[in-house]
Formats: C-alpha cells, structure tokens, sequence
C-alpha cells in the first residue's frame, strides 16, 4: 500500500511539472518570450522536500527553498490549501505565484525569499546566529526558534558567499542549521564536475558541519543485498556523471544492454537484472537517495543534534519525467505529447488536471492526515512584534564635528540610556568596528558570545581603547572583512519580528566605498522587506589617502535606486540626529502604504535606512532661528538660505560639500542678493516623492511633492548649481521637476591621494570652482568682487 509520504510526492511531482506546462502551453502567449519554469531541477526536489516539510519540519523551522524548486513549493502550498488554483494558474504572471519564492510578493508561506544563487542558502546561517542572539536575550523569552534550512542545487557551490559564510559561522559557533544539497551534478551549461563531493565534503568537515551522504535509495540498498549487488553497487559508484544521466534519459532497455556489456556475464549480477523488466530496471537505477521519499525522511529524522549538519543527497535531474536526465532539461520542458503520455502514467484524468487530490484512493483519509502535518498545523507563520518608543535624540549644533563622529556620539547616548529599544539595538561591522565610530557603543554594551570571553589585553592591564569584553548579553556582532556577510546579516536580524516573533534594530557599518562589494545581498535584503540601518562611513573623497580606489562615487546612486531603502546624506549633526531618531521609528513601521500628502511617500510602511556619513570634520550651522528645519531634514531638503524675491541662482547641496556651497554663495551674494542654498539630506526621498506625485496628478489628484513645493517658486530662469561629494547624477534630474536649468557637480572619476581640500579642487566641488562655474553657467553676468575674493 502506498504510503501517505509517497501519496504527497506524486501530487506535488504532478502539481509542480502541470503548472509550469499549463503556463508555457495551454495560457494565452501575449508575448514571444518563453515562460520557463525548471521542470527537471523542480523534479529533482520532490522527494526531498516531501520528505522535509511532512517529515520532520516543526513550526519554529524555517527553510530557504531552492529557486528552481518554487513550483514545487507552490504546489505543496496549494496542496495544503494556502494559496489558490488561480495563483497557479497565473504562475510567472502578473499577480500569480512567484518564479521564485517571495516573502513580499507570494502569498503562501514563504520563509526566506530566494532567488540570487547562494543568498537563499547564506541567509540561514545567518538567521540562526540572530535566533541564538535572541535567545541570550531576557527579553528574547517566548520567541519561536527551531532550526534554519536550505535546500540547494549543488551549482550553488560556484558562489563565493557559500565560502564566506561557512567560516563566519565556524567563528560564531554555528547551529540548528541544515543545508541540504540536491546533488543532481547538472547545472545550466553542462554536467558538474567528477569528485565535486569530495571537496564539498572536506569544506564543510574543515568549519566544523556533520556531512551526510544520502547516495542510495531503499530499492538500490535491497539490490545491494542480492546476490551480485554489492557489484552492481562498485558500478554505480564509479560512473561518470554525464554517462549516469545518459542511461536514464534513454531507460530501461538502454540500462540493460549497459550493464549487461560493463559487468559482463556473472551470473548473480545477470540474475539480479534480469529479474527486472525494463521499467523497474529504471526505477532501480534512478533510485538514488534524494529521490527517495522512505530514506530522505529516515534520514532527516536520524539527526539528533544541534550541530551544523550538509546533506549531500544524490538525485537525478528531471527525475520521475520523460526528460529525466539530459543534460538540457535545465530550463528544457516537456512536449506536449510528452506531457500527454506522462499524464496517463501519472493516472490523471484529462479534466482534473488541478484537482489536489485527483489520484488520491481515499481523499478523506488522506486530507486527515494533512490536516494533522505539524509543520503546516499551526496555520501561517508570519509573526510581529510591537514597536519600540524611540528616545528624544539630539546634538549640539555648535562646533565642529563629523557625521561620522556623530553617529557614534547617538549611538553612544542610547548606549548610556535605559531604554527597551537601546537593549534591542545590535551593532555590526565588517572588522571596521573601531574605525567607523561603533567603539563607544561596543565598550558600553559589549560583543555577543554565548559563552563569556575575556578580553586578555584587560586582564593583563594592558591600555587600549577597546573593552572587548564577549557575553551573552552584548549587542555587537564582529564579522570579518566580507560585506556579503555584513548585508546578510542585517538581513536575517532584520527579519526577526516576522521569523521570531522578537523585534532587534540591526544597525550595521562599513567604509561606503565598500557597499558596492554587498550590493547583491543588500539588494536581497531590501527585497525581503528586512528592516536594518546601514551606516556607508567614511564617504566621499575622504578616503583617499588610503588610494585612489578608496572613495565613494556611485553610492548615492545606490541609495536613490535601491527599492525598500530609505537613503540619506545629512551634512550637519543636527540632522543626523533628527533622521536617526526617524530612522530608529521607520524601520518598525507596518503600515498599509498610504501616501503622506505632504510628501507624496509612504512612510508608514517603513523599510531600511541607509547613512552616507563622512569623517570631514566641519564647521556646525549653530543655533537654528526655528525648527522648520527639522521636518525638512527627514523630507528629504529645507532652506538653508532661502532665496529672495527673485532670484537668478540658487546653490543646492547633499553632504559633507556644505561648507563649500555656504561658502560659495556668501561669495555670490555681492552680486546676486537673493541668491538661495537648499540643503538637500535626501534626494533618494525628494526623488521618490517626486516621481510618485506626478503618478497621482496622472490620475488625478491634486498631489504635490516636497521638491515641488521648494522650487515652486522660483521664477523659471533662475538656474541651480547641485555640489555633492558623489557622482553629480544624484542630484542632476533636479532641473526637470520645475524646468530650470541645473549645472551638477560631483566627482566622476578614480580619485588621486592628497588632502580633503586638493582633492575637492582636483574635481571641482570647492567654493572656488563652484564661484568660477557660476560665472559660464549665468552667460557671463559680472561677478565683481566675488569673483575677486575667490582668486
């Protein structure tokens, strides 16, 4: 009798190969481009996941699936009835289930969205190290925790952040974490390399993982019992990948005439074949152990232990389907008449094609038992927690003093305090700990450990600065020089509310120049929808004694294009602290995306923050006439002169450049009395508010922008001079939403060593250049003294 296990692996098998048929053959083609949808690599899943989720999953897992294996995914959704016919019906359409498994956009349970290779399976780690820091925590008590797992191609192991994560959790302690590797040794172009097992299996023993081998299924390991098995077993091992997968795209009789001619005529082993039909020749031949239902759950269930664990099962590609095997069914599909004979294999009755239980003998059992799964019984697991109160922030705005410095100033006063949102606060740092002004916070609130570390130059009286003193109770996570790591990180502590049940504020360093080297899994976490503070310090040219290489250029840009990223380049530290007392509350929020009329921007939605600070130390704006400033800080821009009743040319800058632009229209202003400075700590928001507005006014509203609403009345041929310490793009599109014409300076080029005030000569974003370029940018117009005093 068929088990329940085997009964949930040929619905899902069925489910998974009819959905992506029906969305590339049977719905209506609007366009020529091929629908796709991994029959072979979904196939070679099935069983696994069969095995995993009906097995031995509890509610607290979670799992990373493999992106090819999203109709698989979606299939057993839609087989426990949490998602819709029409969702798969519409799979790879607009509104449908996701090509791969989306937290934001799919609407069955996913745990981790996948999708950029390697991400998916990293991120688990990381989330296991968040749920230990949680679980050290008092306030941590309650939180639903249980073991992180991805389920992976074997070509995922091309991807370097495999490699970087592995020993960032051999240094943290790794646990509860599974990784299974559908070891099908096909990827996109080609079948994967002999031996790749071995070297899988001597990295993960070198950081400390349990490796298990799930190479033969129960029918294989019965054969190995008969007379002549243990030959037929010595064959298996020793053939080659790509003539393994050869002989079962071509079946039975091909197996037979194979095995008869390598291991000749033995007798056991004839015996042994020809004992078998061509069909259950096949089915003995493709029963390695991950297409094995029985010994992947025996497997899986084995594990008593919290220790880090690889499983390497062993599957044939397309397995179970007519394109089992070839070394094309990557992204091949089946035919038509492929599916049409497959079909009738399966025992589907044409017309019941999405029925859930269509080849189920007794559905009411069978739902029963379902019903009683308990990975999928306790409903949808998608948790909260209620936000924090965010202390008052403030900063002197006397004196001279970098954002950089600032920020550890914030940081260093919530450090002091008391507050429940102080001790949720995690720090880290790609080893710039000290270098990007977490210091004072990591001496107050120590480095997280599960078990307490001495900090041997304390103990020994040594003087230095840092206390790096380990405990459970600390709040800093030092990683090692891998920005893929830092971004994964804050991705897995910005997702704890929703996987855990217990809300941490991820705040996270490192030298801007260097997020370009995260971009991949910053863009991964955003996408989630993971809420974290990234903190890009130093910015700008103030690197560059390190090196020509060591400047940001393109960073704001990465600010204003990323999605579900809220970017910010505050000059002063008044505004840092009134944007970080935002940001603390932003990134909490869980709005319904409602647009604030003021700004056209949905901010009670939330999403992460990202700082461009700097180390140049300069001049503070002093006491502010008035607090009008302060909304526009977190719009995104204010007046920081604002312009007389008509003026010719207004300055506006983002950044640290500040004192330059001040600068340069006090020099200006002998000329032009009404010349105005804006000073933008935004464009990503102005930008942004911008563009959706005029969505709005498309149909037809009456909605205004926070840009629109600063340049409104400017008369329309006064000109605007945009200064950043960045590419001059971020700032250059200001001329089109009122139709003046903007000049943009910013550095576009590999920087030189020198000090701050050469090299903002070098690229022409000091006062001088900026005075200088006024005078072609307004025809000519005299300067006068202006002009003079610069020179």
């Amino acid at each position: 009798m068929e088990t329940n296990l085997k009964t949930v692996e040929r619905r899902l098998l069925w489910l998974s190969h009819w959905m992506i048929h029906h969305a590339n053959h049977i719905r209506p083609k609007v366009d020529g481009i091929k629908v796709g949808g991994h029959q072979a690599s979904s196939a070679s899943m099935v069983s696994i996941m069969t095995a995993l989720y009906y097995g031995v999953l509890q509610p607290g897992d979670r799992v990373a699936v493999k992106p090819h294996a999203s109709p698989v995914f979606h299939a057993m959704q839609y087989l426990m009835g949490n998602t819709t016919v029409e969702k798969l019906k519409a799979y790879r359409g607009l509104g449908g289930a996701q090509s791969y498994p989306s937290r934001t956009k799919d609407d069955d349970d996913v745990d981790f969205s996948t999708g950029s290779v390697g991400l998916g399976v990293a991120i688990t780690s990381f989330a296991s190290l968040i749920q230990d820091y949680i679980r050290a925590k008092p306030w941590g008590e309650g939180a639903r925790t249980g073991r992180m797992i991805a389920l992976m191609g074997d070509a995922e192991f091309d991807e370097g952040n495999i490699y970087e994560c592995l020993q960032e959790g051999w240094k943290n302690g790794l646990r509860n974490t599974w990784w299974v590797i559908d070891y099908n040794r096909q990827s996109l172009d080609g079948v994967v390399r002999e031996g790749l097992w071995q070297r899988i299996e001597k990295i993960f023993e070198a950081f400390g993982w349990d490796v298990v081998r799930v190479k033969y299924g129960a029918l294989q390991r019965a054969a190995f019992r008969e007379p002549g098995g243990e030959a037929l077993r010595q064959w298996i091992d020793a053939c080659p990948n790509q003539l393994y997968s050869a002989l079962t795209y071509q079946g039975g009789s091909v197996w037979r005439k194979h095995l008869m001619n390598a291991l000749g005529d033995q007798g056991d082993v004839t015996a042994l074949i020809d004992t078998r039909s061509d069909d259950e020749l096949a089915e003995l031949m493709e029963n390695l152990g991950g297409n094995c239902v029985e010994t992947m759950a025996e497997t899986f269930a084995a594990i008593d232990h919290d220790r880090p664990t690889c499983f390497l099962a062993y599957t044939i590609k397309g397995w179970g389907t007519p394109i089992a095997g070839h070394k094309d069914n990557h992204g091949g599909l089946m035919t038509p008449a492929q599916m049409a004979d497959w079909q009738a294999d399966q025992g589907v009755p044409e017309g019941r094609e999405w029925d859930r239980l269509a080849t189920v003998r007794d559905p009411d059992g069978f739902q029963a038992w379902l019903d009683k799964v308990p990975f999928f019984a306790a409903g949808r697991r998608r948790f909260d927690d209620d936000p924090l109160p965010v202390p008052a922030l403030s900063l002197s705005p006397e004196g001279t003093i970098s954002t950089q410095t600032a920020f550890g100033k914030i940081l260093d006063g919530l450090a002091k305090g008391d507050s429940a949102l102080s001790d949720r606060i995690l720090t880290t740092s790609p080893d710039v700990t000290g270098t990007t002004s977490l210091g004072p916070w990591v001496n107050r609130r120590k480095l997280f450990a599960r078990k307490a570390e001495v900090d041997l130059f304390r103990a020994e009286k040594i003087p230095s600065t840092a206390k790096w003193d380990f405990a459970p109770e600390g709040q800093h996570l030092e990683l090692g020089i891998a920005e893929m790591n830092l971004m994964l990180l804050l991705g897995a502590a910005g997702l704890s509310h929703s996987l855990f049940g217990k809300r941490v504020i991820p705040v996270g360093t490192v030298y801007d120049p260097f997020v370009a080297r995260g971009l991949d899994a910053l863009n991964y976490a955003c996408y989630q929808d993971a809420r974290f503070i990234l903190v890009g310090t130093p910015s700008g040219v103030t690197l560059s004694p390190e090196g020509g290489a060591h400047q940001s250029i393109g960073s704001p840009g990465i600010g204003m294009t990323q999605p579900g990223l809220a970017a910010f380049e505050p000059a002063f530290a008044d505004e840092l602290a009134v944007i970080a007392e935002w940001a603390l509350d932003y990134v909490q929020r869980s709005g319904d995306g409602e647009l604030d009329p003021r700004t056209s921007l949905a901010d009670d939605k939330g999403g992460a923050v990202y700082l461009r600070l700097s180390t140049n130390p300069i001049e503070q704006p002093g006491r502010r006439p008035d607090d009008a400033w302060r909304q526009g800080a977190i719009d995104g821009a204010y007046w920081l002169r604002k312009p007389g009743p008509n003026p010719d040319l207004i300055i506006a800058y983002q950044g640290v450049v500040a004192p330059e632009a001040i600068r340069a229209a006090g020099l200006l202003a002998e000329d032009r009395r009404d010349i105005g400075v804006l000073a933008i700590t935004s464009a990503d928001r102005l930008h942004a508010g911008w563009a959706a507005a005029q969505r709005q006014r498309s149909q037809g509203t009456g909605a205004m922008s926070c840009v629109e609403r600063l340049l409104g009345d400017l008369p329309r041929d006064c000109r605007i001079i945009t200064v950043i310490d960045g590419h001059p793009t971020a700032l250059s599109w200001i001329g089109g939403v009122a139709g003046h014409a903007v000049l943009p300076l910013g550095v576009e080029q590999f920087g030189q060593t020198g000090t701050i005030a050469d090299l903002y000569r070098l690229n022409g974003i000091d006062a001088a250049a900026i005075v200088e370029r006024a005078a072609a940018f307004t025809k000519g117009r005299p300067l006068g003294q202006a002009r003079l005093a610069v020179v």
